[in-house]
């Protein structure tokens, strides 16, 4: 039996839908942003707008095959064309980047969770696609001086064990903290860079949400990643590091929206969703007690915003159900 003629697996099905939820979004964001680019980055945007539109056409093929029906993702409904642009110089491309890091999270894990070829493959060319599209945009937010490297650090000489008793407790030389090992660095950066960016898409919608309800939820979502960007920072400066920040890519002054409700919603709850897993992460690899408390307690706050989320959007009618399992419980009625 080949692989096209094997069903398709409830994790597949799963991951097939979340993608084309994902892809059918990120179409929608791409227009607005292609709508007001400038050359050099609307060929960057546009590369990436084919991609997902012709990734998205493969989902819709593969699930008409199986007897499924498509999901409805997001249309041209959820778009508000010929609008002022939300956000100023280069936050495309910031955006771009931030969001190819959810990607290539995204189909790593569901090209490990695939076991048709077909889809297995499937998956693989979208993990690529987008690491090719990251390395795209952090290279051109480089050259225009908008992207800021981690710290510099001298190169090791020697090879070291930990013999420090207290290194794990974060304290060491006479009860003084210790300097954060060059891993502990990588994850604080990745996670304050990311939250800079989110904490510009949530002040951009919050200014055009319709919704009150939804509006205050937008504000939360930008005081929390203040909160983050100020606690994880502190660490790096303990350790005489200056926190990553840009002067590019803010929010404008327009109030209004190119995009529906909806979508900055599932927007907000996708970046909330790796935002948990990046804290986690992050928290399981630090060897310095305090890292990982810390942590632990933004990924409480995250949970809690991405909780509330998920209320709202079922208020509004704005959640689509993923597949779901027969229940073999209602047969025996």
């Amino acid at each position: 039996m080949s692989s096209s003629q094997v069903p398709i697996s409830a994790s597949e099905l799963a991951n097939l839908w979340m993608t084309y939820q994902e892809k059918t979004m990120m179409l929608r964001v791409l227009e607005h942003f292609i709508e007001h680019a400038d050359h050099e980055e609307k060929l960057l945007l546009q590369m990436h707008h084919e991609n997902a539109a012709k990734n998205a056409e493969k989902i819709t093929i593969i699930l008409q095959q199986e007897g499924a029906v498509v999901p409805i993702g997001f249309t041209e409904s959820d778009i508000h064309k010929g609008v002022p642009k939300l956000y100023d110089y280069m936050y495309d491309i910031l955006y771009l980047h931030m969001m190819t890091k959810v990607e290539m999270s995204l189909y790593a894990l569901f090209t490990g969770m695939s076991y048709r070829k077909d889809i297995e493959d499937f998956f693989i060319g979208l993990t690529a696609k987008s690491q090719e599209m990251n390395s795209l945009s952090t290279q051109l937010l480089l050259e225009k001086g908008v992207l800021v490297r981690p710290a510099l650090v001298s190169m090791p000489k020697e090879v070291h064990f930990v013999n420090d008793k207290n290194y794990m407790d974060g304290f060491h030389w006479f009860s003084e903290k210790r300097s954060l090992n060059t891993v502990e660095v990588s994850l604080i950066h990745h996670a304050i860079e990311t939250n800079l960016i989110g904490m510009q898409l949530m002040i951009g919608f919050a200014q055009v949400a319709k919704n009150p309800e939804v509006q205050d939820y937008f504000v939360k979502g930008m005081k929390l990643s203040k909160k983050i960007e100020i606690d994880l920072g502190e660490f790096l400066r303990e350790s005489f590091i200056e926190p990553p920040a840009t002067h590019a890519g803010k929010a404008t002054t327009s109030k209004t929206a190119p995009f529906s409700d909806k979508l900055m919603m599932y927007n907000s709850s996708l970046l909330a969703s790796f935002g948990l897993g990046s804290n986690a992460l992050g928290g399981a690899f630090s060897l310095r007690s305090d890292l990982p408390a810390k942590m632990g307690f933004l990924v409480k706050d995250i949970f809690t915003f991405a909780q509330d989320g998920g209320k709202i959007m079922i208020k509004n009618g704005w959640m689509e159900e993923p597949p779901q399992i027969e229940d073999r419980n209602k047969l025996t009625n």
